[in-house]
């Protein structure tokens, strides 16, 4: 096919055919398109039981530093994204409210409160040593975990924890995340425990909305259509969330500590507990300004964090703490192992770390101590050998061991951060939610700027910032996407009329297990090796295309009759896939009592996703046909999973023909539509995706008027092209 990279001019209108009945081949049934026997479902890995926070979440170290650095690249890029930071918004000048200093032997202590965006307040206590200091002191971060920075044990639960020796003071024992702050203090440093959403003083983000709820909420719309809540459609399509916020919340608790005169902004550090370990995970993967951290309590290859708060879209989908955790690598970390989730760490997880870490570093820069006589804790002696990972990785320059000291405990209102002078904010609840939703959709639309003219030169930003999102939400490297390794084909079976021939065959993907049914039909005279394959994808399956045979004048068999080879996949759903009494297409999700998108696909691939990647296995197959060519066809209802297919296949697809059928990802409005991708509104829905496809051949169907940003991506290349549907038929089949 002799034509000029560009778009076609888009129409409303099908490439597909009425079907008419063959009047010479009335016996030609539907079993001339099955792979698989009658009832049998394809050998496909995905067709078994979800991935869910309790699986089982192995690291692999790569073979050399290269491949770590671009594992690296593709991981942090994926936190980034699954919690709405990729790019990261422009970050409001902090200005933090410091008062009500408390003194006592050793530290002091300060109420502190600060906007992390407009209108949305982040709380927390401020420990300085008592001491002044001539020298700057490092910064500690210490996000507290669920129970609140100043969960307090009962009488009976401390002296349990006294009587086991996991507590050792009466007194300071009793709130050991405010212990952990005051040593910190005492040893010089300036630490900073803020309250997650819920907690404390955090009050205008409820705490059953933030960790307990469990019904959908896509009803909370109060002020219109514009105003959405956490855990709805809109905010999954944008991958708004509560773990997102957190983040973004210790991000600016970090910006807040470093800005401190008195603390030096080259040696700052995270430590935090259980869900607080989480937030030290995604802080260290994320931050650089971070030099040394211990993560406690969460990184494990079991469980990954049960609560809402540590949940979001994407983040885990092939990858899990450990993994996250050594993103902090080369630089100082270390954890401990006890009876809980993180049991098996001292042969499952930590000498993967310790393997990478004497690969690209130093190997005692990474420790985990064994301490599996403890339950879950961030107690006395885990604090312990915290305080000496921080003396010695701070510079402290402090005699060993360093040992945690008794103080008087604080008072309630010396906990207190809102008072009568400073009193709490008065926006919470719903109208607080949908103010913080809206200003994330303003700052990430105003960064990305998808509705501004997309010029030459923003084009590179374009592809690596929303092509690289893309890529994220398909879970598919652009660069690895059609390369063969791993892509094997199996013919079933061979049949033939006296118009064309087809062979019946599976594809299979040995890097995901998947296994794809495949008819490949080709003229009865045999294929015109000049014109090349094409690949036809169709929401409803290689049944509904296969229907088209039945009517000599279809598209389709004036592709087979024009000397073309046309594959025609079913993809995972679709087919043979379903069972018996399965007629429509499923998305999969986990069979769980709370209503959240991310407790699924947090963990597992969208379908979309799935059947993108599908798309790409079939068409690396056609490439490795060594054709003259490779066209992808995508009709019915294929667009949302075709159309990223097209753009990250490159050229490895020579040419598309993508119908949208007017599309959009923004009409979804339940995460279970077999369509839904979390994070497709925000990353400029399928126009966007489309634009991505440039500078490569394309043609768009289904759509009133060329969206402009497509027009601006092709039109920007210099390879635009105009033509009608007839055209462009007649293109194909010369």
């Amino acid at each position: 096919m002799n034509r000029s990279f560009g778009i076609i001019l888009t129409v409303c209108c099908s490439l597909v055919a009425g079907v008419v009945t063959w009047a010479d081949n009335p016996a030609q049934d539907h079993s001339d398109h099955r792979v698989l026997p009658t009832n049998q479902r394809p050998s496909d890995a995905r067709l078994g039981e979800l991935k869910t926070l309790n699986g089982h979440f192995p690291m692999s170290v790569p073979e050399d530093p290269a491949q770590w650095n671009a594992r690296s690249e593709w991981l942090r890029r994926q936190v980034l994204v699954s919690t709405g930071l990729w790019p990261m918004p422009e970050k409001p000048p902090i200005k933090a409210n410091i008062y009500g200093k408390t003194v006592r032997d050793g530290f002091t202590v300060e109420k502190v409160s600060f906007e992390s965006l407009p209108g949305h307040y982040v709380t927390g206590l401020l420990f300085r040593p008592s001491e002044p200091s001539d020298a700057k002191l490092p910064g500690v971060l210490s996000p507290h975990g669920h129970g609140g920075r100043n969960q307090a044990l009962s009488d009976d639960a401390l002296a349990a924890q006294i009587a086991s020796g996991s507590e050792h003071f009466v007194r300071s024992g009793r709130n050991p995340k405010l212990a952990r702050c005051a040593q910190l203090a005492r040893m010089g440093c300036v630490t900073f425990i803020f309250d997650m959403l819920g907690y404390e003083d955090s009050v205008q983000i409820d705490f059953e909305t933030a960790h307990r709820h469990a019904d959908a909420r896509p009803e909370e719309k109060a002020d219109g259509d514009d105003s959405w809540v956490f855990y709805s459609p809109e905010a999954d399509l944008r991958l708004q969330s509560i773990m997102g916020l957190q983040t973004w919340n210790a991000i600016r608790a970090l910006d807040f500590l470093a800005s401190l005169p008195d603390v030096d902004a080259d040696r700052l550090a995270v430590t935090g507990g259980s869900g607080g370990g989480t937030q030290s995970i995604l802080l260290g993967a994320i931050d650089p300004r971070i030099k040394v951290s211990f993560p406690n309590g969460m990184v494990s290859t079991s469980m990954q964090g049960g609560c809402y708060c540590e949940n979001c879209n994407l983040l885990r989908i092939g990858t899990g703490n450990v993994e996250l955790a050594a993103l902090f690598a080369p630089r100082p970390q270390a954890m401990t192992a006890a009876d809980d989730w993180t049991k098996d760490m001292m042969h499952d997880g930590y000498p993967e770390l310790k393997s990478l870490y004497a690969m690209i570093g130093n190997a005692d820069d990474v420790y985990c101590r064994p301490m599996l006589h403890f339950k879950h804790n961030y107690n006395y002696v885990t604090r312990a050998t915290m305080y000496q990972w921080m003396n010695r990785h701070l510079e402290l320059g402090l005699d060993i061991p360093v040992i945690e000291q008794d103080f008087e405990p604080l008072s309630k209102s010396e906990m207190t951060v809102w008072d009568d002078q400073h009193p709490a904010p008065s926006e919470v609840g719903i109208p607080h939610e949908q103010s913080v939703c809206r200003w994330l959709d303003d700052a990430s639309n105003q960064i990305l700027a998808l509705d501004q003219p997309l010029s030459e030169d923003k084009l590179k930003s374009f592809r690596t910032v929303v092509g690289g999102a893309w890529q994220t939400m398909m879970d598919v490297d652009a660069e690895s996407a059609t390369q063969p390794d791993g892509i094997e084909y199996t013919e079933i079976a061979a049949r033939g009329d006296e118009k064309r021939k087809w062979t019946l065959g599976l594809v299979r993907n040995t890097s995901d297990g998947s296994e794809l049914p495949l008819i490949t039909v080709v003229d009865a005279g045999g294929p015109d090796a000049a014109k090349g394959i094409v690949v036809w994808a169709s929401g409803d399956g290689k049944e509904s295309v296969w229907t088209q045979t039945k009517s000599p004048q279809s598209p389709l068999n004036q592709l087979i009759r024009a000397g073309y080879t046309v594959m025609i996949p079913d993809v995972l759903g679709q087919g043979e896939f379903r069972n018996a009494d399965q007629s429509a297409d499923q998305q999969r999700v986990i069979d769980d009592p709370r209503s959240y998108s991310a407790f699924t696909f947090g963990y597992n691939p969208t379908l979309a996703a799935s059947r993108c990647n599908d798309l790409l296995a079939i068409v690396t197959h056609a490439r490795d046909q060594r054709p003259a060519q490779v066209t992808l066809i995508a009709t019915e209802g294929s667009a949302a999973w075709a159309a990223p297919a097209a753009a990250i296949a490159g050229d490895a697809i020579d040419h598309a023909v993508i119908d949208t059928d007017g599309f959009r990802f923004a009409s979804i409005t339940n995460y279970r539509d077999p369509n839904f991708v979390p994070g497709s509104v925000k990353y400029g829905d399928l126009p966007a995706i489309l634009a991505l496809r440039s500078p490569h051949s394309l043609t768009v169907l289904g759509e009133p008027s060329l969206p402009t940003i497509v027009h601006d991506a092709f039109g920007s290349a210099d390879t635009s092209s105009e033509s009608t549907i007839n055209d462009e038929i007649n293109a194909l089949l010369d």
